[in-house]
């Protein structure tokens, strides 16, 4: 009996050293990133901050060289001999970033952040749960992938929208000139906050949300600037100037610059190269046309005709659209200050007049100045302007949208100056105005 209960015992504890064998052997398993959620499911006004449960990244442990960016964990034993990247972008068209891979972190340098710039932004982003490399005094760290972020202007809103990050939008600068529909969701379901913009910013309300990033842009004015204050509160912001690059295609290739902040660098070279490739192909199109209509731009702000300049991006999309661009001899990259009279001197017999100003209409047009009139291309009702998609409170989706898909806008340049080229596309930004 008593070697019968040994053999019984012996046999349980075999068992128990098995299991936990088999325990302490299995694999580790991804979890997803909780959804972040909000208490208050009511439409937010300006002061009114939805009560957050902060999100976390799980951790998983990698023992192995990743095949993708980890776009929703963090890292749990770290091994600085692992490349936590293989999923990297590579800048073709942009010249106002760069990016640099390291093991577990990433460089990436603002080199042009506003007209006239003296200083440079410098950004470190870490891959969670590993540690961060010695940094200077200048560099701002950050842990990636980001999970909660607040977004300072519309043009950022298609980048999240493309790379399928927008569940992680928490904040904008305002409500009022969105037109993304995704967006507005979330705005009448109450999950996001505004929190002002420029020198006007709601610090209180940014600090409230505790975003893991605020993007942003700069303009070189503390007026119109809100990244100082928003720095000296001690969080993360950065500042994305795609508006200072000279080609559509450079402001399009942005996208990365966000995608990198989630991870998302697969995402982001698919949708910029799709973006790229289908512009180039209209392009071509359009600059072999034997024949070239003259066009000139926008309308005079305050006695002032503000004219795009021969480098600029807007020359860059006419000469893509097969037009001959009546001051593409100029050599600015900015905008030039104009007179009505310098500018009816050499434009007065151009084919077409694009972007004149707000106006909806010929006549609104010529209620502006009478010597609108005098132009052909009013005459003959070749006016087109960029205004079609205006939200209810004048919100241009052309400066939304457009920024980050131009093959939309080179399509509708390229109907409006050669419509044979492509015979089944119809006006997306542009509309004829019409008397």
């Amino acid at each position: 009996m008593r070697r019968f209960l040994f053999r019984i015992l012996a046999l349980v504890l075999i068992h128990l050293l098995v299991a936990c064998g088999n325990q302490q052997t299995s694999s580790p398993t991804l979890t997803a990133v909780p959804t972040n959620s909000t208490a208050a499911m009511t439409a937010p006004t300006a002061t009114a901050i939805p009560t957050v449960v902060p999100t976390v990244a799980p951790t998983v442990a990698v023992l192995e060289p990743p095949t993708a960016n980890l776009t929703d964990e963090c890292v749990s034993e770290f091994d600085p001999e692992i490349d936590y990247f293989p999923e990297k972008v590579t800048l073709s068209d942009a010249t106002g970033w760069t990016i640099e891979y390291f093991n577990h972190y990433k460089v990436i340098t603002v080199l042009n952040p506003w007209r006239n710039a003296d200083t440079q932004f410098q950004y470190i982003l870490v891959q969670c749960g590993t540690p961060p490399p010695p940094a200077s005094d200048n560099a701002l760290i950050i842990e990636i992938p980001v999970q909660r972020v607040i977004a300072m202007s519309t043009t950022q809103l298609p980048h999240l929208d493309g790379l399928g990050v927008l569940d992680k939008l928490i904040g904008v600068d305002s409500f009022l000139y969105i037109n993304n529909e995704a967006v507005r969701k979330k705005i009448d379901a109450g999950e996001l906050v505004e929190i002002g913009s420029g020198g006007q910013v709601n610090v209180e309300q940014a600090l409230d949300l505790e975003p893991d990033l605020i993007m942003t842009y700069g303009v070189g004015n503390p007026e119109y600037d809100a990244h100082p204050k928003l720095l000296e509160a001690g969080l993360n912001v950065v500042l994305n100037s795609e508006y200072m690059e000279g080609s559509p295609l450079g402001r399009a290739e942005w996208i990365k610059f966000t995608a990198a902040f989630f991870n998302q660098e697969a995402k982001a070279n698919e949708l910029y190269t799709a973006i790229a490739q289908r512009y180039r192909d209209i392009a071509a199109k359009a600059r072999a046309v034997a024949e070239k209509p003259t066009v000139f731009a926008n309308a005079p702000f305050r006695g002032t005709w503000y004219m795009p300049g021969g480098k600029s991006y807007v020359a860059q999309l006419l000469a893509d659209a097969g037009a001959n661009y009546l001051w593409a001899d100029d050599t600015s990259s900015g905008s030039q200050q104009l007179s009505f009279e310098e500018v009816f001197e050499r434009a007065q017999n151009a084919s077409f007049w694009l972007n004149p100003g707000s106006a909806k209409s010929l006549s609104e047009l010529q209620q502006m100045d009478e010597r609108f009139t005098q132009f052909a291309a009013f005459q003959n009702g070749a006016v087109f302007n960029n205004n079609k998609r205006l939200n209810e409170n004048g919100g241009n989706d052309y400066w939304e949208t457009g920024v980050t898909n131009p093959h939309l806008i080179l399509a509708d340049l390229i109907k409006i100056f050669h419509p044979e080229l492509l015979p089944d596309h119809e006006l997306f930004f542009y509309q004829q105005l019409t008397p």
